[in-house]
């Protein structure tokens, strides 16, 4: 069984429920949960994660900002973008940044999971 963990940065915590509600059942760790981007970063470093699921839209940092510093820290770091801003512009400078896939909100929880999967196999 797969036993990634995953890293998952959103200030909603239903978000944070649903993603945990679709990956433990298969496997997956929760390792933290971050509010904001700062926390995400700090919890990134602290846990050292296998994926970080990463919402746009936070308080006190956002989630572009804290994708772009952690893509600084460790260049390989695997980030899902997971937000209800799904315009060309955003996600074209997620991309741009190094985020691995993204996803608007609502998604369906059998599409993050084979969003997550697709990512951990490279």
């Amino acid at each position: 069984m797969e036993s990634n963990r995953i890293l998952i940065v959103d200030d909603s915590p239903m978000i944070h429920s649903i993603i945990k509600r679709a990956l433990e059942p298969n496997g997956f760790v929760v390792c933290g949960c971050a509010k904001n981007g700062k926390q995400g970063i700090e919890q990134f470093n602290e846990l050292n994660p296998d994926l970080i699921t990463m919402d746009i839209t936070m308080p006190i940092m956002d989630g572009l900002c804290a994708s772009r510093e952690i893509m600084n820290i460790n260049p390989n770091a695997n980030i899902l973008m997971l937000s209800a801003m799904g315009d060309e512009e955003v996600m074209s400078e997620a991309k741009g940044i190094g985020v691995k896939h993204f996803l608007k909100k609502p998604f369906k929880e059998d599409e993050m999971l084979e969003a997550v999967r697709n990512i951990l196999k490279g």
